[in-house]
């Protein structure tokens, strides 16, 4: 009698449990008024030359850029993030495969890579098409911005805080340290090598070549361990190294950060702000984005992400992004309080935009007590 795998099934044989089948037409599966043919419709006409200048070269066999584009967005519509995930849909699901075309569904490298390396670059570009393909429907107004914003957590460890104060704190107290010590130096072992009493790093690399040369010259060995006594030029050098280590570092620190007031280290790109989500009310603060959203007619027509623990200072920069890649210049632009300051007020006037930003103190105007405060003072 013969056996037949069953799990590497070959399909020349005929038999009553499996049959050839003949590919399906996905197209006829997907309604006619589904959001993929509107997704897929938008993205076929936009001009994506500059994403398309991101890559060196493309294969003629692999997924096409406007295709990884369609299923990131589309994955994101249907809130699926993770790039494994997207290629698991990509070869189960008919709206993935009505997306590809017929093409080999990618692997999770390659999206993990096109949303890295490729759409980042370009993706204000890309938003600022939309907001311009909305703006010749007439599907939004060009004159009302609404503005808000949220903190979104990032996945970063709460306790791997880098702050700059402590850092421009330590920073300076070591570079007290270091002026003690290369006179120390000068002293003991009549090295000078710093002129008009200014120190830089290439000065202490050039003391400590003259140390490590001075060690040689005197046959000093170096010994470590308990019970042993270490040299004079040892001890320099060790403490030399210290200095010049923690200088790279507190540099390093000091250039993520950037115009930051502190990093993570296990998510540079994110800042530690006070959430609304406080479950042990003491204010902590956790390691998060501020993502800034303008609304026109229910669409959103721009995303910004920023550093800023507050509103306050996001306004400006917004308008400005804005502007910039769609040329729209909102006529009336609507914030609640968070967004109030002096600098927000006269950055709008001189823009010549009329600002309807809710006041801070507004709820407290409207008490029984203040009301009656401002009316005695009118009469």
């Amino acid at each position: 009698m013969t056996k037949h795998n069953t799990i590497q099934i070959d399909y020349t044989i005929s038999e009553n449990n499996y049959q050839l089948k003949s590919l399906l037409n996905i197209d006829v599966l997907i309604p006619k008024d589904d959001s993929v043919r509107l997704l897929s419709q938008i993205v076929e006409e936009m001009n994506l030359e500059e994403l398309y200048q991101t890559y060196s070269r493309i294969r003629g066999n692999s997924v096409t850029p406007r295709q990884l584009l369609k299923i990131v967005i589309y994955a994101n519509m249907n809130k699926i993030y993770s790039s494994r995930k997207i290629e698991t849909s990509c070869k189960r699901d008919i709206n993935f495969m009505y997306l590809l075309g017929g093409a080999s569904a990618p692997d999770h490298s390659t999206i993990a890579r096109f949303r890295s390396l490729h759409f980042a670059p370009v993706c204000e570009s890309l938003m600022a098409q939309f907001t311009n393909f909305l703006g010749d429907k007439n599907e939004i107004s060009k004159e009302n911005l609404f503005i808000d914003g949220t903190k979104i957590e990032s996945s970063a460890n709460r306790y791997t805080f880098v702050w700059k104060k402590v850092i421009n704190k330590n920073l300076n107290k070591m570079l007290d340290d270091i002026s003690s010590f290369v006179l120390k130096c000068e002293n003991d072992f009549g090295i000078k090598v710093i002129y008009k009493n200014k120190i830089k790093k290439y000065h202490l690399k050039k003391l400590l070549k003259k140390l490590k040369q001075l060690s040689i010259e005197k046959n000093i060995v170096f010994v470590h361990g308990k019970g042993r006594r270490k040299s004079l030029i040892q001890k320099a050098i060790e403490k030399l190294n210290k200095y010049i280590n923690r200088l790279k570092k507190y540099t390093k620190d000091l250039y993520i950060m950037g115009q930051k007031n502190s990093y993570s280290k296990t998510d540079k790109d994110a800042t530690f702000m006070r959430m609304k989500e406080d479950h042990m009310r003491n204010g902590q603060l956790k390691p998060a984005y501020n993502v800034q959203f303008g609304v026109d007619s229910e669409y959103i027509v721009w995303v910004s992400v920023g550093p800023q623990p507050t509103d306050t200072t996001t306004l400006i920069p917004f308008l400005k992004s804005i502007q910039k890649h769609t040329g729209f210049k909102y006529s009336k632009v609507i914030a609640d309080s968070g967004y109030e300051s002096e600098e927000n007020y006269v950055f709008l006037e001189d823009n010549q935009q009329l600002s309807f930003l809710k006041t801070s103190d507004y709820e407290i105007k409207k008490t029984k007590n203040i009301k009656m405060i401002l009316v005695e003072r009118k009469i």
